[in-house]
């Protein structure tokens, strides 16, 4: 079950790696596809590579709306939908570092709070 929980994170690792790869970075393209791996030790810090990775994803795809946006903007050519699609992709692979606020995976990963 938590092979489902755990989908937005490999979703957006694999949309992190297309962007990547989009752009010709063979190395990002490697890093985005191997650190969900690391989900397969059920370590705190596993966890936590894993939602910086996402966070600093969310970061690239909101540079990337924002440089393509900006050159659309100067040249004329639409540039909402874009906005609206990269946005959405930004917001997802955001999102996708909270999956480890749920407690079954808040426990396989030694993530509860000490109280």
């Amino acid at each position: 079950m938590n092979f489902i929980r755990l989908l937005p994170v490999c979703l957006s690792s694999v949309l992190i790696a297309a962007h990547f790869l989009r752009s010709g970075s063979f190395v990002w393209v490697g890093c985005s596809l191997a650190f969900p791996f690391l989900l397969l030790f059920p370590k705190k810090w596993a966890a936590r590579i894993v939602q910086v990775c996402l966070l600093i994803g969310t970061l690239e795809w909101l540079r990337t709306l924002y440089i393509i946006a900006s050159l659309r903007v100067k040249t004329g050519d639409p540039w909402i939908r874009l906005v609206i699609i990269l946005g959405s992709v930004a917001v997802v692979t955001g999102a996708s570092a909270c999956v480890f606020f749920m407690k079954p995976l808040r426990v396989r990963y030694g993530l509860e709070k000490n109280v």
